[in-house]
C-alpha cells in the first residue's frame, strides 16, 4: 500500500475515500478536536482502527495530509483536478492531523510500533538522598509514553539496556547474514558517536565529583 505509482494507485484508494468523503470529514473534525484538548493516545488509537477498518481511506487521508505534489499530482492524472483539490483541502483543514497519521502509517509500513520521535526531560536535585534526579518521557509524535524519575544511574541502566538491546539485535542480523540498510548504518553511526561525546563528558564529571570532598551536613 505504501507504492502509490502502481497503475491502480493513488486512484483506486482515492475513490474508496470520495465515496465516504462525508462520513470521513466528520471522523477527522472529532480527530482534531481531541488532539486540540491533548488526547494524543485516544486519537493513535482512533487512527489505527480506520487502518484497519478501512485501508483505502487510511491511506488517502495519510498521503493527503503529508502534502505530497506528487500523491496530488499522481490524482489528478488518474482522476482529475477537482478530485486532488479535495484532497488538497485536507492538508489544508487538518494540520494537525499529519503527525498521528503518519506514525500510524510508519507502524503499518515499518513493523513499528510507538516509535519514539523525542525525549522530554527536567532535572532537580534531591537533598534528601543528596543525588541529582531526572524526570523524563519519552515521546512518539505528540503523545507521551510514559513518565519516569530516577537519579542518574537508574536513568543510565535504561540506557545500558537499550544499547545491550541494540547490540544484541545487530549480533542477529550478522549472525544469520542479514542486511542493515545504508540509512539505518549511518544513523547508527551518528547515536555512537553521540554516545561517545557524552560518555566522555560523563567520564570527566565523574573524575571531578571524586575528587570533591563528601559533605557532613
Amino acid at each position: 500500500m505504501e507504492d502509490v505509482d502502481g497503475e491502480e494507485m493513488p486512484g483506486a484508494i482515492v475513490e474508496a475515500f470520495l465515496e465516504r468523503e462525508e462520513g470521513v470529514r466528520a471522523l477527522l473534525e472529532e480527530l482534531e478536536k481531541l488532539t486540540i484538548e491533548g488526547r494524543h493516545a485516544e486519537v493513535r488509537d482512533r487512527v489505527r482502527n480506520l487502518a484497519d477498518s478501512d485501508e483505502s481511506v487510511f491511506y488517502t487521508v495519510a498521503f493527503s495530509l503529508t502534502n505530497s505534489r506528487q500523491f496530488f499530482g499522481d490524482v489528478e492524472a488518474q482522476l482529475d483536478v477537482a478530485a486532488a483539490d479535495r484532497l488538497r483541502d485536507l492538508a489544508d483543514t487538518f494540520p494537525a492531523l499529519a503527525g498521528p497519521f503518519n506514525i500510524v502509517r510508519t507502524e503499518r509500513a515499518d513493523d513499528r510500533l510507538n516509535p519514539v520521535t523525542d525525549t522530554s526531560y527536567a532535572v532537580s536535585y534531591h537533598r534528601g538522598v543528596e543525588s541529582p534526579m531526572v524526570t523524563y518521557s519519552p515521546l512518539s509524535g505528540e503523545q507521551e509514553l510514559y513518565e519516569s524519575r530516577g537519579t542518574p544511574s537508574e536513568v543510565l541502566r535504561v540506557a545500558s539496556d537499550l544499547t545491550g538491546a541494540t547490540t544484541d539485535a545487530l549480533d542477529v542480523a550478522m549472525d544469520n547474514d542479514y542486511s542493515v540498510n545504508t540509512e539505518e548504518l549511518s544513523a547508527l553511526i551518528d547515536r555512537r558517536e553521540e554516545l561517545e561525546t557524552e560518555l566522555s563528558k560523563l567520564r570527566d564529571q565523574l573524575d571531578e565529583l571524586r575528587r570533591t570532598p563528601v559533605s557532613d551536613e
